[in-house]
């Protein structure tokens, strides 16, 4: 039996968290008896009251939406990444302070370097917001130094941009009606949410290009099928969730040797129960 050890996903909403089922999977195979993760809903506001009472049990934080940004201001100290990033999704308590740090690149990084996709040549990525941001920091870290970043309103990509910009990219930004127009791509990497994307699934496809669609749930997307009955090599949404938890339990229980494998068989098997019991 170890130390007992707390951590937890917040943000809002957050019921249908995959975080839990992850690092509660890779607890058991490293065999943290006394460790424990939950899931807490926690709004911005409610972040800094919910950090100030926490006692010397807890070792880290996972971080969604809307906490991104507002972590950055209650760390004590902030990696280089996710100050170029503008947002963390990961808390780090250790000997009274908090250190904030991403993990959602890596996790990017990771999934596009397992399908084989780590020099992907030019990217066309679709959608603006805070993964878009993630997406242009990982596509640098391959090598990139231009993307071209396709969204409804330009107006509201500038963060977005910015990042990319930061991080040492050539961002040109188009409006989503465009998309055409900047294919073939050797990867397009769809931030998109639920079916939005689902409009570009023929001209994606017909252009042959790989992709990284970072919806996992419901799967696949019409663009992911579309592009996998065109031959082309397809990344989903669960791969970068679980390689961004893996780095995070790394980082809070400061061990290597974190069970991929065991984490990933736990996640695709909850994903499994929760489609069937929404057709059920």
């Amino acid at each position: 039996m170890g130390d007992v050890r707390r951590a937890a996903v917040l943000g809002s909403p957050i019921a249908h968290s995959l975080s839990p089922v992850l690092h509660r999977a890779a607890y058991a195979a490293m065999g943290l008896d006394g460790w424990r993760y939950d899931a807490v809903e926690c709004g911005e506001d409610g972040l800094a009251p919910l950090l100030d009472g926490l006692g010397p049990e807890w070792a880290g934080l996972s971080l969604t939406m809307p906490l991104k940004r507002v972590a950055l201001k209650l760390a004590d100290s902030v990696s280089e990444l996710a100050e170029r990033v503008g947002g963390a999704n990961t808390l780090v308590l250790r000997d009274g302070r908090r250190h904030a740090d991403n993990t959602d690149v890596h996790g990017i990084v990771t999934a596009l370097g397992e399908a084989g996709l780590g020099s992907p040549g030019a990217a066309l990525v679709l959608g603006g917001g805070a993964t878009a941001a993630s997406a242009l920091a990982a596509l640098a870290e391959l090598g990139l130094d231009a993307a071209v970043l396709a969204v409804r309103d330009p107006g509201r990509a500038s963060e977005a941009a910015e990042v990319g910009e930061r991080c040492g990219l050539a961002v040109r930004v188009v409006t989503l009606d465009r998309v055409a127009d900047h294919l073939p791509a050797g990867l397009v990497v769809s931030t998109l949410p639920g079916r939005a994307a689902d409009a570009f699934a023929g001209p994606v496809a017909a252009s042959g290009a790989a992709l990284f669609d970072v919806v996992y749930a419901p799967w696949p997307t019409a663009l992911a099928a579309a592009v996998e009955r065109a031959g082309g090599t397809v990344v989903g949404g669960f791969e970068m969730l679980l390689h961004q938890a893996v780095r995070q339990v790394e980082l809070m229980t400061g061990r290597d040797g974190v069970p991929v494998a065991a984490m990933r068989a736990a996640g695709e098997a909850e994903l499994v129960r929760r489609a069937a019991a929404s057709t059920g």
